[in-house]
């Protein structure tokens, strides 16, 4: 059993396991003949369950053998012999199991098979119920692939799964125009944190020649490698995956997207906003941990942020209206408090506390369809006394900086209103100019504006006629 051909296979299982349940999800639904809601819930019972097995398997031959870390290959895709580095370049899907990889492999199974097994009771009859399914097995594969991923690549490849995956289940009553604004936003935020990531990425292909995560941090399994990169380029690339993190996690300023999160299903808030999905920006951070320690400024800036995310999730959340949202600010302070505790340096204290929080946050929010009968029943038994006895010491300010606070606080500190102002009206500021002088230069070459219709042109076709 100490063959590390066992290793070797029990590791692929991990990998497949999530990809088999959505390649037959995914063809049933293409075939038109989508699986009946028995056998979705077996498929998905299954695949967690072989992959959990597999993954405890690998841990405990690890833990036999002594191994920290061990690489599954599953071949090379691009392979160049001469590149601008001049060093041949490659990429291929390699998958690490070290110590930060295992733990959170194992607790993305056990959650994700949980809110499948309340997903099937809870979507029992519901119209969408093959689509939130296929949502999940893409949101389980991306996850997998995002935590065990030993190439900056084959990390983004998860990480965009992870981020298509949940915004489709914000927007997935589309029904309804709420939900589609709101996964709109959501996959608007995903996307300024994906174009950040990319750009990390090539510039740490330009520092170190290639994107396996041992050519950057040495061959010591985490968290002991030590990155390969000067302080200047340790910074440079470390504020691009920080502003990665800081929109995948709802950091500030991006920390508005989290309670529209809230506007999908319950199973899916519980498991994807409130657990795994939103710590996938501080599992970012922890992966490259071995960068942040060569930047002084980077890592003060991290618990800058992380520190400034807290407080804002804390005070924000004691006055929303709902349960989800305000349960969603408290996921934001925790969250913010393990980017801090990454900036100061902090390994394993991190990461249980990321696995401690997604637990606790998933039975929260499974359990908020029945809370407020659940505290109306325990209040009517028990009094009004227990509310007393448990009510929390509150710091006194004066009156008007209570109330300037209170109003602060219920409109979320304005993030959405500054993103829009300062960031989004900009943008497209600009990129209207550059179709107007687009539009300017095809009338040149065509010899004048061409003539529309009101039915045939939009209304700026038409404003350029009239002009």
């Amino acid at each position: 059993m100490n063959d590390p051909w066992w290793m070797q296979q029990m590791g692929r299982v991990v990998m497949l396991a999530p990809a088999v349940q959505l390649g037959v999800v995914g063809a049933a639904m293409l075939a038109g003949r989508p699986l009946g809601e028995k056998r979705t819930a077996r498929l998905a019972q299954a695949s967690v369950s072989v992959g959990l097995l597999a993954a405890i398997g690998v841990l405990g031959l690890m833990l036999l053998s002594g191994a920290r870390h061990v690489e599954i290959e599953f071949g090379h895709w691009v392979e160049v012999s001469k590149s601008h580095f001049g060093e041949p370049f490659h990429f291929h899907f390699k998958f690490v199991f070290d110590r930060l990889s295992v733990p959170l492999v194992i607790l993305s199974y056990v959650l994700v098979g949980v809110i499948g097994a309340f997903a099937t009771r809870y979507l029992h009859r519901e119209r969408g119920f093959a689509r939130f399914f296929l949502l999940y097995s893409v949101f389980l594969a991306g996850m997998v692939v995002a935590v065990m991923a030993g190439t900056v690549e084959t990390l983004f490849l998860g990480w965009e799964l992870v981020g298509l995956s949940s915004a489709l289940l914000v927007a997935f009553f589309h029904e309804r125009p709420a939900p589609v604004e709101n996964g709109q936003r959501v996959w608007a935020v995903y996307r300024v944190a994906d174009a950040a990531f990319l750009v990390a990425a090539v510039a740490l292909h330009h520092a170190t020649g290639a994107g396996d995560f041992a050519a950057m941090t040495g061959s010591e399994p985490w968290p002991h490698g030590q990155a390969l990169l000067s302080s200047q380029a340790a910074l440079g690339i470390g504020v691009l995956l920080l502003a990665a993190a800081a929109g995948k996690s709802a950091l500030v300023p991006f920390s508005g997207w989290l309670p529209r999160a809230m506007e999908g299903p319950t199973p899916s808030s519980a498991v994807f906003y409130g657990a795994l999905s939103v710590h996938l920006g501080t599992f970012l951070l922890l992966r490259f941990s071995p960068v942040l320690e060569l930047s002084l400024a980077l890592r003060v800036l991290v618990i800058g942020l992380g520190l400034a995310t807290a407080l804002y999730g804390a005070v924000v959340s004691r006055v929303q209206p709902d349960v989800k949202t305000a349960l969603a600010f408290a996921s934001l302070t925790q969250v913010g408090l393990i980017t801090a505790e990454i900036g100061c340096g902090l390994r394993y204290v991190p990461l249980v506390h990321m696995i401690g929080h997604a637990c606790f946050r998933t039975l929260q929010l499974l359990r908020t369809p029945s809370l407020l009968q659940d505290h109306s029943t325990l209040e009517n038994a028990i009094g009004r006394r227990l509310g007393e006895l448990a009510a929390p010491s509150r710091v006194r300010l004066p009156l008007g900086a209570r109330r300037r606070l209170y109003r602060w606080a219920l409109e979320r500190g304005r993030l959405d209103a500054m993103l829009d102002r300062f960031v989004v009206t900009p943008f497209l500021e600009f990129f209207r100019w550059c179709r107007r002088r687009e539009r300017q230069w095809t009338n040149w070459l065509a010899g004048g504006p061409p003539r529309c219709e009101a039915d045939t042109c939009d209304a700026e076709d038409l404003e350029s006629d009239a002009a």
